[in-house]
């Protein structure tokens, strides 16, 4: 069985039982919906984080509710929930250090040894991690895509057609 679309038909009932009466439909949806939950809260403790803590927890949840529907409007699969989630993870890990010494920027004319390899660290830490999420979210949409019924057809019909002018080329 073949399962397409985006987060949001997935909810349309199919009606296929499975062997202990529960639908295929109800399944998918516990999942999907766990992973809505799971990838937005990555994202929120990440937005929480860079805040340090200060932020009102009304903007973290006007945080979390707009990343959430943001997800749910955006993302076609599971893969591609979580490639969107981990791209918002590495865009919030490159924003930290700059958060940071925007903060410590707003206390003092000039900062304190201790403060400067605050930022030292914030900076390292900062890009690699951001690196490494964008890196590993960018893999994400590659399989997504990859996985994409429609487009996998449009590569296998280019293939052959690009093969065979190449021998023709060559010729």
């Amino acid at each position: 069985m073949e399962i397409s679309g985006s987060l949001r038909d997935s909810f349309t009932p199919w009606h296929n039982v499975g062997m202990h009466g529960l639908s295929i439909t109800w399944i998918m949806s516990i999942m999907i919906v766990l992973n809505l939950s799971l990838g937005t809260l990555v994202t929120v403790v990440g937005f929480w984080l860079i805040w340090g803590g200060t932020v009102a927890p009304a903007l973290v949840v006007g945080w979390a509710l707009s990343v959430g529907l943001f997800l749910w409007f955006m993302a076609e699969s599971i893969t591609g929930l979580w490639a969107w989630s981990t791209l918002l993870l590495g865009l919030e890990s490159f924003a930290w250090p700059v958060v940071l010494m925007i903060q410590l920027r707003g206390q003092a004319d000039s900062l304190p040894e201790s403060e400067m390899g605050t930022i030292l660290s914030a900076v390292v830490l900062g890009l690699f991690s951001s690196v490494f999420w964008i890196s590993f979210s960018y893999g994400l949409f590659k399989r997504a895509r990859k996985l994409d019924p429609a487009l996998s057809e449009e590569q296998v019909v280019t293939v052959p057609t690009s093969r065979a002018n190449k021998k023709k080329k060559g010729r």
